[in-house]
């Protein structure tokens, strides 16, 4: 009886304009990344799937694309993968030979990855939790593929923490503190500012797979902020934190930049074309808005910058 039924989604639309992404959002499916001579870890992660609609078509079969995000998917739990990312592309160049309307797939997922930490000063065993970013363009051109991480820190304003300085050394001098002393004092001491829960954004993009390290991209992230957080904190700890996050204060901008550096001096294989998305956010203690920098741009660039900095 189906089969005598009229292919709606084929009809031609009442209004004849192409769209450039329809598919599904907040699936929900069970990853499983193999790791040598370890368990495998099990991610439960949400994915996004779309593909390009033309103007003559009027629905994207939605339907089929669950289909396929099914089979890829239920594939990468049973056979394990080491990349998130190929989960995506795999499924983006599916969507692409199963859609022959379509010139492009894309396909998202993020999911919570837990990393064992241990705390700076007690030496504590915790966790830390971050979020993965994968992501998959497919097309005539070929698949590009994106890793990354989502993580949280900590920063503290350098701007306020000049004032307090400031005010500070003025009271030393009242209390005839000699200006060496004043000076030691402050070099050693790191002064008060407000500080901000912060959010590192860090992802990279390529032709195929990135030739990046998802933890090594987390680090890069996590130390771009002004100081690490943890879980687990014991006083030494908190004291550590506070200390650090002081002693290298950042605004979001220099947390961008500290990025930049980052991926330069950890990735020297990444080939200039890559695409490097570096965003910072943080919760503003002092104002009920938040502050916000980011910088996409291909990896040769941040490089030609960075050596500029030395000539």
């Amino acid at each position: 009886m189906s089969e005598q039924l009229p292919d709606v989604q084929a009809a031609s639309p009442d209004v004849t304009v192409g769209l450039s992404q329809v598919g599904v959002t907040g699936v929900e499916k069970l990853v499983k990344i193999a790791r040598n001579g370890k368990r495998p870890i099990v991610l439960n992660a949400e994915f996004e799937v779309f593909v390009d609609l033309p103007s003559w078509r009027k629905g994207a079969d939605m339907s089929r694309n669950m289909e396929v995000v099914d089979e890829i998917l239920e594939e990468a739990v049973s056979e394990e993968t080491y990349r998130v990312e190929d989960v995506c592309g795999d499924a983006a160049e599916r969507l692409l030979d199963k859609h022959d309307y379509t010139t492009k797939a894309e396909v998202s997922m993020e999911a919570e990855y837990v990393v064992r930490d241990e705390t700076p000063e007690s030496g504590k065993p915790t966790q830390n939790t971050v979020d993965i970013i994968a992501s998959a363009t497919a097309s005539e051109d070929g698949t590009r593929e994106e890793i990354g991480a989502r993580v949280t820190g900590m920063t503290v304003c350098p701007c306020s923490q000049q004032m307090m300085s400031g005010r500070a050394r003025e009271k030393l001098r009242e209390l005839d503190v000699a200006e060496d002393d004043v000076r030691e004092f402050l070099a050693e001491v790191p002064q008060a500012g407000h500080a901000q829960r912060g959010h590192a954004t860090l992802t990279v993009e390529s032709e195929g797979a990135p030739e990046v390290d998802l933890n090594e991209l987390i680090e890069v992230a996590r130390d771009s902020m002004s100081a690490r957080i943890y879980n687990l904190a014991k006083r030494p700890d908190e004291d550590h934190m506070t200390y650090q996050a002081h002693a290298n204060a950042k605004f979001v901008e220099d947390c961008v930049r500290s990025m930049a550096q980052g991926v330069v001096r950890e990735f020297p294989d990444l080939p200039d074309e890559a695409i490097v998305t570096m965003k910072q956010s943080n919760d503003e203690s002092i104002h009920q808005h938040n502050a916000h920098a980011e910088r996409q741009v291909e990896v040769g660039t941040v490089r030609r910058e960075l050596a500029a900095d030395f000539e």
